[in-house]
């Protein structure tokens, strides 16, 4: 049966969040490695009511999500104007006439997510999906501005926003900056001045120079990957970026159609939605976001599709990945852990897998069920201890015990994909995606 646990399986994270002293993941305030299980929420401020916001809320902190992004002021989608008739500028598109209705209402918003144990990542200048209207975002407005305007609207927003700890600053927007790339170095360095204490990251342009190479500034602490293609070929890619940066899964396909939109960005079938996310934690990525359409923008309907499966299967997602030390994997690059029955790496069937850098535990996901190789010498101890994981109903099914002394074939119990989970006897670990895990 297709049983979803709902509720928190880990404490909230006290932020806002550091990068660790690997640069590999981030931490809380208390130290904790935490990983980031995302949604796109871009229009909340704007698309909804404030009932409709916590409604909104509820549920993604019920299914354990602990990130959002958000648009701090939206130009085309469910914007410029709040559910309330509230536009973000006096003057349209003037940076430097903020209208305070409006951005109390976001501050209302702020705090919600905030006592749900929910992370903002706030975008304070989208800069907009170029394309032949190319009106989604403050691109041109931007310009028109001037870096002078640039850095007094990011004073404002980085005075107003950075007294709340559940914030991570997003820069960019569907975009690499081009022409206004002064402009957004001057908005970061603007909130740099208010706000000290929190992290920035960035949303660029898929497929295109990932916001590592353009952050002149030196403003950027985790970097990201966007991409419609070989999701697992460019997150491995962001791995082996030097100098080395926390980096996450910010965008793929999204669940639901939105004609109209970049082919890549079409209905993503629910086995493609679960590639992507244990792609991203395998990969060597601090976590992932999902997207929903409508939700991400919430035009009319969103409300059916909260419940839809693929916020179901991101629970089964972080409840694996929380049940095991997930900041320890180390990606499979030279596949030396999982040695046959890898799939087509240039394919949606390639087999990611990832192991702690003691040995005490591999995770290994095949987006099709198929035989494969393992060398147990990987594995730390006498004895390993093996499950098999299904990623669409979280249920565990023990494979047995085997001597860590060569190569053992696997196959999984049935069609579909698979995570195998092997883990070190000696440390007597719950099945995968058991929740308050005994520490390794």
């Amino acid at each position: 049966m297709d049983q979803v646990q709902t509720s928190n399986t880990s404490a909230s994270a006290s932020f806002p969040l550091k990068v660790s002293a690997s640069r590999r993941y981030l931490i809380d305030q208390n130290d904790v490695p935490t990983l980031i299980h995302g949604d796109t929420a871009w229009s909340l401020f704007t698309g909804l009511t404030r009932d409709e916001v916590e409604q909104y809320l509820d549920d993604r902190q019920q299914k354990g999500f602990n990130s959002i992004i958000v648009n701090l002021v939206e130009h085309k989608f469910n914007g410029p104007e709040n559910r309330y008739g509230e536009g973000p500028f006096r003057v349209t598109g003037d940076f430097s006439t903020p209208n305070e209705a409006y951005f109390a209402h976001a501050d209302w918003c702020m705090e919600q997510a905030a006592e749900r144990g929910i992370q903002v990542l706030l975008a304070p200048i989208y800069l907009g999906y170029p394309h032949s209207d190319d009106d989604d975002g403050w691109y041109h407005e931007a310009l028109a501005a001037g870096v002078a305007t640039c850095r007094e609207w990011g004073r404002y927003v980085g005075k107003r926003y950075g007294r709340f700890d559940n914030l991570m600053w997003l820069m960019g927007g569907d975009r690499n900056p081009g022409a206004a790339l002064d402009h957004v170095d001057a908005v970061a360095e603007g909130i740099k001045e208010c706000d000290d204490h929190h992290l920035f990251t960035a949303h660029t342009l898929p497929e295109h120079t990932p916001a590592i190479e353009y952050a002149r500034g030196g403003w950027l602490d985790v970097n990201t990957t966007y991409t419609y293609s070989i999701v697992h070929a460019k997150l491995l890619a962001d791995y082996s970026r030097t100098p080395t940066m926390p980096f996450y899964l910010i965008e793929s396909t999204y669940e639901g159609n939105h004609p109209g939109y970049p082919s890549g960005m079409l209905n993503a079938s629910p086995a493609q939605l679960r590639r992507q996310a244990y792609w991203a934690n395998l990969c060597g990525g601090c976590g992932q976001f999902f997207g929903n359409c409508p939700i991400w923008m919430f035009d009319p309907g969103w409300q059916d599709v909260l419940d839809a499966q693929g916020s179901r299967d991101m629970v089964r997602v972080k409840a694996l990945f929380e049940s095991r030390d997930w900041y320890k994997l180390v990606p499979d690059v030279k596949h030396t852990t999982v040695i046959h029955g890898l799939g087509e790496f240039r394919g949606m069937t390639y087999l990611s897998a990832a192991r702690t850098a003691d040995g005490g535990t591999i995770i290994a996901y095949m987006p099709t069920a198929r035989t494969i190789t393992v060398d147990l010498v990987q594995v730390s101890g006498d004895r390993a201890r093996t499950w098999w994981f299904d990623p669409r109903t979280g249920e565990a099914q023990f494979s047995g015990e085997f001597k860590t002394d060569g190569l053992q074939r696997f196959w999984p119990p049935a069609d579909g994909d698979w995570a195998l989970v092997l883990d070190d006897a000696a440390r007597n670990l719950p099945a995968p995606g058991t929740p308050d895990r005994k520490a390794c």
